[in-house]
């Protein structure tokens, strides 16, 4: 890895540290009320998925652990894995008071096979805001191909590019129109971001408050992925989100939230299932 982008992760791991207590206490996660970790799956996951009880699945860039949680609940051996050190512990006090059996490992996702002892795995899973973060997605496909066992599948349900395009984030003073703000197409060269605020609710971020993110297209995802072996077997686009990014969104049966139908259907999430 270049020097510059392992200066950049740096910086996001400092960053992530610093906000995964704002993120602890944030409404927006609701760790303080009952926990529940599949709150973050759309149904169309689970069924891409299918069977997990007795399976090794392993997520990726897991944050807080909460999805990491739904795996182990629905019979899966889990093993979460984030950059963040301060996200690895209160992922595994999260799992610990939810009586969940999960491990934790603290490492750089380009270091994953290494930091995972060689383990393979029948399932890697990530996604919503992971690929952003990383700047080469074809050593990440590489790392991925690795990681999985002959047969194993990957599933990224992830933030569309569009959505990110529109920024998943409503700027200061924003109104409810869908603008383009950022590109859809990566240039290859990081986004510095400098927020003392975070995606969630809460006080502002205390410490690290750099970061830098990668725009990637579906094709760049796509070409990563058959460049790394690995055989695409279905691709959804999802009109829903599971927050409100809009305050005119509605919430829909599936406890999600989407556009009203006088705004355009327009994706802002996408599910991709690839197997090795």
């Amino acid at each position: 890895m270049p020097d510059e982008h392992e200066r950049m992760m740096r910086a996001n791991q400092a960053n992530w540290d610093a906000r995964t207590p704002v993120h602890l206490a944030s409404r927006f996660y609701g760790l303080g009320t009952s926990l529940d970790p599949e709150r973050w799956f759309a149904a169309w996951e689970w069924e891409d998925l299918g069977e997990l009880a007795g399976r090794d699945v392993l997520h990726l860039q897991c944050h807080l652990g909460t999805e990491t949680i739904a795996f182990a609940g629905r019979g899966a051996r889990a093993v979460g894995l984030d950059i963040s050190e301060a996200s690895v512990k209160a992922a595994a006090d999260i799992a610990g008071r939810a009586g969940a059996d999960v491990e934790y490992v603290r490492a750089n996702v380009y270091d994953a096979v290494e930091a995972l002892g060689g383990r393979r795995f029948d399932v890697v899973y990530t996604g919503k805001g992971a690929l952003c973060y990383l700047p080469d997605l074809d050593r990440w496909a590489a790392t991925v191909a690795q990681l999985l066992r002959p047969g194993g599948r990957l599933y990224i349900a992830e933030f569309h590019p569009l959505l990110n395009s529109l920024g998943p984030k409503p700027a200061e003073g924003e109104g409810s129109e869908l603008l383009l703000r950022h590109d859809y197409l990566g240039r290859g060269t990081a986004v510095h971001r400098s927020g003392r605020y975070t995606y969630t609710d809460g006080p502002p971020v205390q410490g690290a408050t750099d970061s830098y993110e990668w725009m990637h297209g579906l094709g760049e995802v796509v070409g990563a992925l058959v460049g790394a072996g690995l055989r695409i077997e279905r691709l959804r686009e999802s009109d829903e989100l599971p927050w409100p990014r809009w305050p005119e969104m509605n919430r829909t049966p599936s406890g999600w939230w989407r556009l009203p139908d006088s705004s355009p259907r327009i994706p802002l999430l996408y599910g991709l299932l690839a197997r090795r």
